[in-house]
């Protein structure tokens, strides 16, 4: 029988510095070292509930109708925010999101056991949607309990503001979104506008949006929403336990993750170190961040074994959500790469392009970031580090249909410095039978 009254929660310094934070306490840095906080549980109370019974109890929420439980997300509340109100949670059916079988794609790269995790097929199309619940009803329930908040604001390359700005006008509280001019897609622009959220488009990039809305939040009736603020991680770790429970309780090789802000990666090592301590698994996996090679400064430190971190001015990428040159969580995803035997691998535009787009031809609609991904799958089972009868899970982090405009310039090869590989257009022709059973003859 679940203790709930005993689970608890806290920030952390997560370099060890001594002391603790309450998560109703507006504080995103340790005031010690000023480095990054993590959202710690007590795992000793946690651990009285068996793993089998854990994985009996999520199963059994997994057939939820309403929400709370139906959520991906709080339906493991225990592991989550254990103090959070059931009135105070905004839910939008967030999470339970599909974790593909990819043989096809599998049978062309060689993976015998390909799947792709589609965090994309969510409410607002990214899987951002698993850590703004989390953050947002946070801020309900220090409202609800008299603390001023006029505000809640992030910095962003597009799937964020979506996030935050829908589940902010699902709870009636005002957001400000800070996007880079000119540097994302209209289908992303278009979220935060269209959930009224305050826009405001900066001409610079992502970096520098995330170095002004660290100032805006100084003033502590303006929230921070990025993944500075470790409550975002506590709801995207939520997919580790997904995959697992997807899997059987099973547990893949392999599980490759876009990076850019390293929020993702740092949240889902966390979520399979959770449940390994909790013997809920018996194994954990190998993790690898991919990056864009234009926006790698990840890649650039793993080839020094993390000896050197140096940030950078990102490039232009065509994975526009990831163009991002100083990662905030980079320590987090530095610890949890070594904590996982991790690799660290990179794609180039072209790369990216044609994995994204041999995806699709495979029967999934990739956004360019899990083109990342699949072409870091790629490399590494062509370097034989992923072997064809590993089991593998690629995070795919958005809808293609976010992404349309990339897709249509790729057929159109209208991309820049490379032809298209797997290119497919139209042919128009006359409105006969006869020219339509030519074109088929000659394509088959």
């Amino acid at each position: 029988m679940l203790r709930k009254n005993k689970f608890h929660a806290v920030y952390r310094c997560f370099a060890g510095c001594e002391g603790e934070y309450p998560l109703e306490q507006i504080i995103y840095r340790c005031p010690k070292c000023d480095g990054l906080l993590s959202v710690n549980h007590n795992l000793d109370e946690l651990k009285k509930v068996a793993g089998a019974e854990w994985r009996r109890l999520f199963d059994k929420r997994l057939g939820a109708a309403s929400l709370p439980l139906s959520s991906g997300i709080w339906g493991k509340k225990e592991w989550i925010n254990p103090a959070m109100e059931d009135e105070n949670i905004v839910s939008l059916w967030e999470g339970r999101t599909n974790l593909c079988a990819a043989k096809r794609l599998g049978d062309i790269l060689g993976i015998d056991n390909l799947y792709v995790k589609l965090c994309g097929n969510s409410h607002t199309g990214s899987f951002k949607d698993l850590g703004m619940t989390v953050l947002v009803s946070q801020v309900k329930q220090m409202l609800a309990a008299g603390q001023k908040i006029r505000a809640v604001a992030c910095a962003s390359t597009g799937d964020t503001s979506a996030a935050l700005a829908a589940y902010c006008a699902a709870a009636g509280i005002p957001a400000v979104v800070l996007l880079p001019a000119n540097k994302i897609s209209v289908a992303q622009l278009i979220q935060p506008l269209a959930n009224g959220a305050l826009t405001l488009s900066l001409d610079t990039d992502f970096d520098g949006c995330m170095a002004i809305v660290k100032q805006l939040t100084e003033s502590k009736d303006i929230y921070l929403a990025n993944s500075m603020n470790s409550l975002r991680i506590e709801g995207q770790k939520s997919i580790s336990i997904e995959i697992a429970q997807q899997m059987q309780w099973q547990v893949p090789d392999w599980v490759v993750v876009p990076g850019g802000n390293l929020g993702n990666i740092s949240a889902i090592g966390s979520g399979f170190q959770m449940a390994y301590d909790l013997e809920v698994i018996d194994k954990l996996p190998r993790l690898v961040c991919a990056q864009a090679q234009n926006a790698n400064p990840l890649y650039e430190s793993y080839k020094s074994e993390f000896t050197d971190f140096k940030p950078q001015i990102a490039q232009k990428t065509l994975a526009s959500a990831i163009q991002i040159g100083n990662p905030v969580s980079i320590e987090k995803a530095i610890s949890t790469l070594t904590s996982f035997n991790g690799i660290v691998e990179q794609a180039s535009e072209e790369e990216l392009a044609n994995a994204a787009a041999l995806g699709d031809l495979a029967g999934l609609f990739t956004c360019p970031h899990t083109g990342v991904a699949l072409a870091a799958t790629q490399k590494l089972r062509d370097r034989g580090e992923i072997k064809q009868t590993d089991s593998v899970v690629v995070i795919s982090t958005a809808h293609g249909l976010k992404f349309s405009e990339f897709k249509q310039h790729y057929h159109q090869s209208q991309l820049p410095d490379f032809k298209p590989g797997h290119a497919n257009l139209p042919k128009t022709l006359p409105a006969s039978i006869d020219a339509v059973f030519d074109a088929v003859e000659m394509h088959f």
